[in-house]
C-alpha cells in the first residue's frame, strides 16, 4: 500500500528528473495508464492520444507509465520510449519515467491505484495498458489492459461533468 494517504499527495518522475505533483490535477479527471512501446497493445497510444486531444481543454490529464515488466516489451530508455510514441503515435500526453508496476519497487502511484480499483488478479496488474481513471482524487475505474482508449470516452465524460 502507498505512502500516501490521498492520490493528491502523490508525485511522479519525469524522465529527465522534474517531478510532477498530483495536487495540480486537483479538479480534473485523470487517465493513468502502465505502457509499453513493443506490446501487442501499443497501438492504444494513439487512442490515448485522442482521448487526450479530445479531453484536455474540459480537464481530462493522460499519464503514460512507460514499463518493461511485461516481456521486455519497452527495453528503450526514457528518452527512446518518449521518441517512439512521438513519431510512431504522435504522443503529447506525459510519459513519466520507466517504473514498476508489480513488486517490491513498484511505483508509489500505482502501489496507490491497484488496492482501490482491483482487477483480473486483484491488486496486481496483469499486462501492459492497464489504466486507471481517477477524479476528486477517487479511483472510479480500472480497466483491462484489453478495454481500447475510445471505449473511455463515456465514462470520462460523464467523470468531467460531476468534476465541473
Amino acid at each position: 500500500m502507498s505512502a500516501a494517504a490521498s492520490f493528491y499527495q502523490l508525485e511522479a518522475e519525469k524522465p529527465k528528473g522534474d517531478k510532477i505533483k498530483f495536487e495540480d490535477f486537483a479538479g480534473k479527471v485523470v487517465l493513468v495508464v502502465n505502457t509499453a512501446t513493443h506490446c501487442g497493445f501499443s497501438s492504444q497510444f494513439t487512442g490515448l492520444e485522442e482521448l487526450h486531444q479530445k479531453f484536455k481543454d474540459q480537464g481530462l490529464v493522460v499519464l503514460g507509465f512507460p514499463s518493461d515488466q511485461f516481456g521486455h516489451q519497452n527495453p528503450e530508455d526514457d528518452e527512446g520510449t518518449e521518441s517512439f510514441c512521438q513519431l510512431n503515435h504522435g504522443v503529447t500526453f506525459p510519459l513519466l519515467k520507466k517504473s514498476d508496476v508489480n513488486g517490491e519497487n513498484t511505483n508509489e502511484v500505482f502501489k496507490f491505484l491497484k488496492p482501490r480499483a482491483k482487477g483480473l488478479l486483484g491488486e496486481r496488474i496483469n499486462w501492459n495498458f492497464s489504466k486507471f481513471l481517477v477524479s476528486k482524487g477517487e479511483v472510479l475505474h480500472r480497466y483491462a489492459p484489453t478495454t481500447k482508449p475510445d471505449a473511455l470516452a463515456k465514462d470520462i465524460e460523464k467523470a468531467l461533468a460531476e468534476s465541473a
